[in-house]
């Protein structure tokens, strides 16, 4: 990872200016219905499901991934959103995830604040992002989500970390470790093996999407700025992941239908980077996905799979032409949710601008101007809390 210092620098402008592998599941439908009347089905039969099996074994053949390419792209103009299946960890292994955040997220809340998150440059060595939030400390538009969660992201190289304002012990914005909670014992090592597995799904993922906008075969001799059908493996080579892990509470407000919805467990929202993979639990009826036509579908979960939507910088490479979408939640069950969505981010350096070929397939005019992914990250962490306050970046 190269330095850091010019993403730094620009996100302060921007602000200041305004082994077990299973068999598959749910295989690709035959069906192109829900790609061709994308609102309507949708709202009948649910988002689009989508094998990725063929981009991870090597031995696949270019009809098997064409196949899933084209089913990708059709999702991807559609939606947005999809889920994903034949990625190939097993079920047992997904849900010893929830059930570990469940167990994490039952304890009392002296333990759970062990491992607080707190402001990047403060005495207490936070970085402003790694850790433990309490209910009501994250916001989403101005308004505080009804979750908790902690937040993990891939390590910052250790000889690229400054000191912060705060005396010794003391660190910038996203340039901490990462806490883990003590109890349950087991979380650690298996959420470690986990972020190794979902890693290599991202990265056949967007090895698929480069195939399916077509950017036609890897180049000899390719470097970041290349524009073929691995251009964004090669820009998440080094991905700055996140991984947050989130308990959501029923909410407690009524709501009457017909008026305007004043309480949220998470509100409505794009993801800041490439690709999310969302692993949930059973309930239903939480997570919403906006439609074209501004409708609200449920994303209800499907065992086995992941629920996938594109996020921010996928919107800007492709120029608009697949839109990073608006969702929430707003869990209203009886039972306490738990979430342990997976982002599979670009390289913290990448340069991510619109890719020419999507440019041209979008009316010939770039709508977006190329800035890193770390400026974007920054901007987005800074706003992202309650309690933050300090610009110690």
């Amino acid at each position: 990872m190269s330095d850091m210092k010019a993403a730094l620098n620009a996100a302060r402008e921007r602000r200041s200016g305004g082994d077990d592998a299973e068999p598959n599941l749910n295989p690709i439908p035959d069906s192109g219905s829900r790609y061709d009347k994308p609102i309507v089905i949708a709202q009948e039969n649910g988002l689009p499901i989508i094998d990725i099996s063929a981009f991870l074994d090597a031995s696949s053949s270019q009809e098997a991934r064409r196949t899933t390419a084209k089913a990708i792209n059709a999702a991807c103009v559609n939606y947005g959103f999809f889920y994903l299946t034949g990625h190939g960890i097993p079920v047992t292994k997904l849900d010893e995830i929830i059930s570990l955040a469940r167990d994490f997220f039952a304890l009392p809340l002296e333990e759970k604040n062990k491992i607080k998150r707190f402001d990047a440059g403060g005495p207490e060595g936070g970085d402003g992002a790694r850790g433990y939030q309490g209910l009501g400390e994250n916001i989403t538009g101005g308004l505080q989500d009804m979750q908790e969660a902690i937040d993990w992201y891939r390590d910052w190289p250790e000889d690229k970390r400054k000191p912060g304002d705060g005396g010794p012990g003391s660190v910038k914005s996203l340039q901490g470790v990462n806490l883990w909670p003590e109890q349950p014992q087991e979380l650690k090592p298996v959420y470690m093996d986990y972020i190794e597995r979902v890693k290599i799904v991202g990265k056949a993922l967007v090895h698929a999407m480069g195939v399916a906008l077509d950017l036609g075969s890897v180049s000899k001799d390719a470097g970041n700025t290349t524009e073929d059908e691995e251009v964004f493996v090669r820009n998440c080579d080094h991905s700055f992941w996140v991984m947050r892990m989130i308990g959501y509470p029923p909410l407690t407000t009524p709501h009457t239908p017909g008026t305007d919805i004043d309480q949220f467990s998470c509100g409505a929202h794009t993801d800041y980077g490439c690709v999310t993979l969302l692993l949930t639990d059973p309930t239903p009826g939480a997570l919403q996905v906006q439609l074209k036509d501004g409708t609200w579908l449920p994303a209800d979960p499907i065992p086995g799979a992941f629920v996938v939507n594109i996020g921010d910088m996928i919107e800007r490479w492709t120029n608009g032409l697949w839109k990073s979408t608006l969702h929430r939640v707003i869990h209203r069950g009886q039972q306490y949710r738990i979430s342990v969505p997976f982002f599979y981010e670009p390289n913290f350096d990448a340069m991510v601008k619109p890719l020419g070929k999507c440019v041209e397939g979008t009316g010939g005019r770039a709508i977006y101007q190329g800035s890193t992914y770390g400026e974007h990250l920054l901007t987005k962490v800074f706003s992202n809390f309650y309690y933050s306050k300090r610009t110690d970046w």
